[in-house]
């Protein structure tokens, strides 16, 4: 049996702002350091040894990635970084308040793009199209490591998160879309030799 553990990283400084993001680079606020640290400090308490950490290539989950291993004094594991784990590109909508966007384009659009699972904003990814390049490298790259029994962290985001969730908790789309996904929150699986999923539990 191996760990999976999912972590959303910390409030970013456009998500304290209420700033579509993406695939921009923003880094932690304050209080995204000090939900990665409680995220950190959580994980050591209930024994969690990793082997390996897998990480987008974007400085918030990166960030995030080592406030925890250097709170739990593991920062000597192997961490792997990877855009297939990267956030969700929001195309057009990047940088733009969410609030400002409404008004550009009406709340039904605007909700549409956010919680549609196959509809895309301009110049950017739908859901569909984001769990189309997190879950084959899932599958390639990280599956098979937890069949081996290695015990793996992915510190990443709120929609390349929920496209690995949606695997693991076999979820329809419908259901997807109206899963949220806290920051700094360890979402923690039992993996078994088949890879099938055991167990979960949130922190």
């Amino acid at each position: 049996m191996a760990s999976l553990v999912l972590i959303r990283h910390g409030q970013s400084e456009w998500n304290e702002k209420n700033l579509f993001t993406g695939w921009k680079d923003p880094d932690l606020t304050d209080k995204g350091e000090k939900e990665a640290l409680i995220a950190g400090k959580a994980l050591k308490a209930s024994g969690y040894k990793f082997d390996i950490m897998f990480t987008s290539v974007l400085l918030r989950a990166k960030r995030t990635g080592s406030i925890i291993l250097k709170q739990m004094a593991q920062e000597d594991i192997k961490i792997v970084e990877n855009e297939a784990l990267n956030e969700r590109n929001y195309g057009d909508l990047a940088g733009l308040n969410k609030d400002e966007a409404r008004k550009k384009w009406g709340d039904d659009q605007v909700h549409k793009w956010r919680r549609s699972f196959d509809i895309a904003p301009p110049g950017g990814e739908s859901l569909e199209m984001t769990a189309e390049r997190v879950l084959p490298y899932y599958k390639k790259n990280i599956l098979p490591l937890l069949i081996d029994n290695l015990e793996i962290v992915i510190a990443a985001h709120g929609n390349s998160l929920r496209a690995l969730v949606m695997e693991l908790d076999k979820l329809s789309p419908e259901e997807v879309v109206k899963l949220e996904i806290p920051t700094g929150m360890p979402i923690c699986y039992q993996v078994n030799k088949l890879g099938e999923v055991v167990a979960k539990t949130i922190m």
